[in-house]
């Protein structure tokens, strides 16, 4: 277990140096990095409330109308038009809604 926390925390410091290393060059940097995590965590949200459902991802392409990879690209936190989102949720049986 000694070495896995050591690993955690070598890719922590890891990651943290190539944030700091892109923000010096690009101010903007970790706005992008904080959307991605903001997708990543929505979209981990979304795969268990599918799995809770018994839905796999290729059914519920199917019922968007669309093909399995964009599910999964969804799933995996890509950037995806909002209207994906919409039609994903309701292939869910779930309801769509923004708080600004």
């Amino acid at each position: 277990m000694g070495n896995l926390c050591k690993t955690s925390l070598m890719v922590k410091d890891f990651l943290a140096e190539i944030v700091d290393e892109r923000s010096r060059k690009n101010a903007a940097f970790p706005d992008l990095v904080w959307e991605a995590e903001t997708r990543r965590k929505l979209a981990r949200k979304l795969a268990a409330i599918r799995e809770k459902h018994a839905l796999s991802q290729t059914v519920v392409a199917a019922r968007m109308g669309t093909s399995a990879s964009v599910v999964s690209k969804l799933e995996a936190g890509g950037d995806v038009k909002l209207s994906t989102l919409q039609r994903y949720c309701a292939a869910i049986g779930e309801k769509f809604a923004i708080a600004v």
